[in-house]
């Protein structure tokens, strides 16, 4: 792997399809940068003004003859999941790349979606593996599709709490959130373990951003929250952008040195931030059989079907 992989790393997309999620932060700056290489672009995400103003953008800085558009998304929304995949199939364009970047960070008070889920397990989790199981028919018409699910330096603490998942019992803003990331890196190690054992065309796996500076604590505990003012004292010496956090899921989206069942995060100290490299994956993470047994009882909440083997 390169020692300082940069966007100039990225291969030609020209004639490729990506779908982002998440119009802000971390998603704008994959969204550009794969628009930028040459691909078409889905800006997908809940807030229509944010995306609209997010395609504007990128227009104004990709070429001039960029393929970007927005489309309704709401994570947290069952319905919304199954809306959109419905327009998308319809479509039936091939879908290259899937980038299931959006999420929500540490609400102070336990919040729930229209389907009765918790707030964060929902967003960050339960609705893109919602989304990824109704896009694969997506997915398995393309060349070479790449699924790529953010976690996070959280899912090193975090645990799946199957007697709890909802934290109906008990809510800690962290807890939900360590949980939250620790499933999504979960559900790329199980993707890609299935797609090989089903002969599913994709390849899976995932990245973090290490601490790249965007709105995601704000849009939590907010400015006045103690995580805030620690953000704010500690963002020059220990964070980078968002462009540079947004490196690692950019390698593993298109560099042919990323290959399903792995993990990229920066190398620099605790994986704060720099350039993208393997990182390092808790051992909870590679359990493959609480993975296994998150996978059921994903589909059983979200009711979402996979492929049958080939």
């Amino acid at each position: 792997m390169p020692q300082a992989w940069t966007t100039r790393d990225i291969p030609a997309q020209t004639g490729r399809l990506a779908l982002v999620t998440g119009a802000g932060g971390l998603g704008f700056e994959t969204a550009l940068a794969l628009a930028q290489a040459g691909a078409e672009v889905i800006v997908a995400g809940r807030n229509e003004e944010k995306g609209q103003a997010a395609v504007r953008d990128i227009l104004q800085r990709a070429p001039r003859r960029a393929n970007v558009r927005f489309e309704p998304l709401d994570l947290a929304s069952m319905a919304s999941i199954a809306a959109c995949a419905a327009r998308l199939n319809a479509a039936g364009q091939p879908l290259d790349l899937l980038i299931n970047n959006a999420g929500v960070m540490t609400p102070p008070t336990r919040q729930t979606t229209a389907d009765g889920f918790e707030l964060q397990f929902s967003t960050n989790y339960l609705g893109h593996f919602a989304l990824t199981g109704r896009l694969m028919p997506l997915l398995e018409n393309a060349p070479a599709a790449r699924v790529v699910n953010l976690s996070s330096l959280a899912h090193r603490s975090g645990q799946i709490h199957f007697d709890d998942l909802q934290s109906l019992r008990s809510y800690s803003p962290w807890r939900a959130y360590g949980q939250s990331k620790l499933a999504m890196l979960m559900f790329a190690f199980e993707l890609q373990r299935r797609a090989e054992a089903n002969s599913w065309p994709v390849i899976s796996n995932a990245a973090h951003p290490g601490y790249a500076r965007t709105d995601l604590i704000a849009n939590g505990p907010g400015e006045r929250g103690v995580l805030w003012q620690i953000n704010r004292a500690m963002q020059p010496f220990v964070s980078h952008s968002a462009a540079e956090g947004a490196l690692p899921t950019l390698f593993a989206a298109t560099s042919p040195d990323a290959h399903g069942g792995e993990y990229f995060g920066p190398n620099g100290f605790y994986e704060l931030k720099g350039p993208p490299r393997r990182a390092h994956v808790a051992a909870q993470a590679k359990d493959a059989e609480v993975a296994a047994k998150l996978w059921k009882v994903s589909c059983e909440l979200t009711s979402t079907s996979w492929p049958k083997g080939k």
